[in-house]
């Protein structure tokens, strides 16, 4: 991709701690600066915990037909969870495995711009969050919201320049820890940088994987950050997710704040039914 910068990642070794995110930028464009009449801007938003590529019980390497149902939705953001960065024992017994990272992969040629996170590191590679974007990138953080040593978990805090949007659009990619004592500790962090780091104007979202299944993150970041759910605004509860053939729990979450939801979307029959073990959600609304 032309204009790509890519770093290669720190020294690998088991309990060590996020690195700085690696980021790839497209050609740069003019943000006008002029704020158009609020609420005019569409956008569509996609999340999916891509369970590192693979299908429901690690049965098919999943990634290439992943890229193409990313591609027929066509989301200008995509918000991605377990998003394999390199995997030197996979990458030499997986069939069709690509010479990108993973996130590199599924952005090439459509979504000029991407952000990674990473945040479980191992011997043979790493894993983490990922941002994909048909917009520009202004610059990124991944915060480290680890909760004891067995989780490895971070939020990955993208600000985007819109076109026609006088501010930018923060967009934070998360995933919870399993644990729910994990994730009230990792919800109180985001709530701090949805309310240090975001001003109370701009056009905030928040996705990925929750593993919120008693419900608790509604309270606590709406009263926190002003975040509403949603698919629990627009169709009255969160979206049932996970596990995709049958989906039951309600994992996979859209905040939004100061965002027009117009549709919501949750994307479980083929071929997204084949694509991981999480429903992809998909959220159409105007900044």
């Amino acid at each position: 991709m032309p204009g790509q910068s890519r770093r290669k990642p720190a020294d690998e070794h088991s309990g060590a701690p996020p690195a700085r995110p690696v980021f790839t930028a497209g050609p740069g464009k003019a943000i006008p600066q002029a704020l158009p009449d609020p609420g005019n801007t569409p956008i569509r938003i996609l999340t999916v915990n891509i369970h590192k590529g693979f299908s429901l019980f690690n049965r098919r390497f999943m990634l290439h037909e992943l890229r193409d149902a990313l591609r027929q939705a066509a989301p200008d953001v995509v918000f991605l969870q377990e998003v394999i960065g390199a995997d030197a024992r996979h990458e030499a017994a997986v069939t069709g495995w690509p010479a990108l990272p993973h996130w590199e992969f599924l952005a090439e040629t459509i979504w000029g711009y991407s952000a990674y996170g990473r945040n479980a590191v191992y011997t043979h590679g790493h894993h983490g969050n990922a941002v994909l974007s048909k917009f520009p990138i202004a610059d990124f953080q991944n915060h480290d919201v680890s909760v004891g040593d067995v989780e490895r978990r971070g939020l990955l805090h993208c600000r985007i320049n819109v076109p026609g949007i006088g501010v930018p659009v923060h967009a934070i990619c998360v995933h919870l820890g399993l644990r729910e004592w994990q994730r009230r500790q990792q919800l109180r962090a985001l709530c701090e940088v949805a309310s240090s780091a975001v001003p109370a104007d701009a056009p905030l979202i928040v996705a990925g994987d929750f593993n919120d299944w008693r419900g608790r993150a509604h309270g606590m970041l709406g009263q926190g950050a002003g975040l509403q759910e949603a698919f629990a605004w627009n169709q009255g509860v969160a979206a049932r997710s996970f596990p995709v053939y049958l989906p039951l729990l309600r994992l996979d979450r859209v905040y939004c704040r100061n965002v027009e939801i117009d549709r919501c979307r949750v994307l479980s029959r083929q071929p997204w039914s084949r694509l991981s073990d999480h429903a992809a959600l998909c959220v159409e609304g105007r900044l």
